[in-house]
């Protein structure tokens, strides 16, 4: 193997670590950002579901009428 293979083949390798160690690193973030989001935003967030269910709901609603009205 020349010296140009070895190096590529390293240059391969550190490049997969990376991508690997990235994603592990995304991953545990996601994590702690979905633990820190359950357990912050809950308490605040508990009134606040229904009102936002029913603005959804009616978004939807005026959207359909929106679309099949033309």
């Amino acid at each position: 193997m020349g010296m140009k293979d070895q190096f590529q083949d390293k240059s391969r390798q550190a490049k997969d670590q990376a991508k690997e160690k990235m994603g592990q690193a995304k991953e545990k973030a996601g994590q702690r950002g979905q633990q820190g989001g359950r357990q912050g935003q809950q308490p605040q967030r508990g009134g606040q579901n229904h009102r936002d269910i029913e603005e959804t709901e009616q978004q939807v609603h005026d959207r359909l009428g929106q679309d099949y009205e033309s």
